[in-house]
């Protein structure tokens, strides 16, 4: 049986994955961890308090639990990234190497740690981004994650850490409320339809970027973990694909649901970071690898979204 180590599971993608770890390897095998204690903790739950900087209680855990995966998901995301640049690339990079290396003097069996379609830029093509192509990214966020998957990479070919790794769109999910990243306007544009508000966007109208439903990038994480090593060509971090829409298709697919939802647009200093992503991902490697297939477009995204926000609402989750 596994021993599973989330580090920075309070986020966005690390309140869902830790959820589908728990199902998985079961509760008792599964360490949740972040720099705040979570809103609330099912019974069985296991939560501990961790900074991803501290490296002297991050071995401690480790050597505790008999960690044999760690999943590495604390980071400064790329908006927020740009208003302290030089912290958000002391947390990226610092908490990356402290988990690389814990990986491989503890020689932790897997090892999980998330890229980001941040790391293209204007210069990457803008439709079908191929797996190897020119990244040029012009955010702290890019800047690192780019790094990071160079280090990945590095370590498993040098000491054969067995370190894994996506690169993800943007996210959407409704367990969370958005974190900080340029494509948060995607989860933030359901919550304001279900409270009855049109819904002001910082990102221009024909705006299109990649974008994944969180079920999809959960499933996609388990299996890429769950791959044989041997399958796996790609070492710094695979391309993954899903969706592709712009502000106003989105809001056309809520309408269908709330047919008095409006958009209008104010763009701000995100569209920038926007712009220099590309429009669609060609992710054939992680198909061909470990057969990776979406399940879910954007209409059917739509309403699962919609169904799920309206039970959270009620109950009071995000009050």
């Amino acid at each position: 049986m596994e021993k599973v180590l989330v580090i920075g599971a309070n986020g966005q993608l690390g309140s869902e994955l830790t959820d589908a770890l728990r199902e998985k390897w079961g509760r008792e095998n599964v360490l949740a961890t972040d720099i705040r204690q979570p809103r609330q903790l099912a019974g069985g739950d296991r939560f501990e308090l961790l900074d991803a900087l501290d490296k002297e209680g991050l071995y401690r855990l480790i050597k505790q639990e008999g960690t044999t995966q760690i999943y590495h998901l604390a980071a400064v995301l790329s908006a927020t990234g740009e208003k302290n640049p030089h912290f958000a690339w002391k947390l990226n990079m610092e908490s990356l190497f402290n988990v690389l290396e814990a990986a491989r003097e503890l020689k932790v069996g897997k090892t999980y740690w998330p890229s980001s379609i941040a790391v293209f830029g204007p210069d990457t093509p803008k439709k079908d981004v191929p797996q190897y192509t020119v990244c040029n990214p012009t955010t702290i966020y890019g800047i690192s994650k780019l790094a990071g998957e160079q280090w990945c990479e590095y370590y498993w070919k040098k000491w054969g850490v067995d370190v894994r790794s996506l690169r993800y769109p943007g996210l959407i999910g409704y367990k969370a409320l958005p974190g900080g990243g340029t494509t948060d306007y995607a989860v933030d544009i359901y919550h304001k339809a279900l409270e009855g508000e049109d819904y002001t966007c910082f990102l221009a109208k024909g705006t299109y970027l990649p974008m994944m439903y969180m079920p999809d990038a959960i499933q996609a994480t388990l299996q890429l973990m769950d791959a044989p090593a041997d399958s796996l060509r790609i070492r710094s971090s695979y391309n993954l694909g899903a969706l592709s829409f712009d502000p106003e298709e989105i809001a056309a697919s809520i309408r269908r649901h709330l047919p008095q939802f409006q958009i209008r647009y104010q763009p701000d200093f995100r569209q920038q970071i926007a712009d220099s992503w590309p429009d669609s991902i060609n992710d054939s490697y992680a198909r061909q690898d470990w057969n990776w297939q979406p399940a879910y477009n954007l209409d059917r995204m739509t309403q699962d979204m919609l169904e799920n926000l309206r039970v959270l609402k009620e109950e009071g989750h995000f009050a």
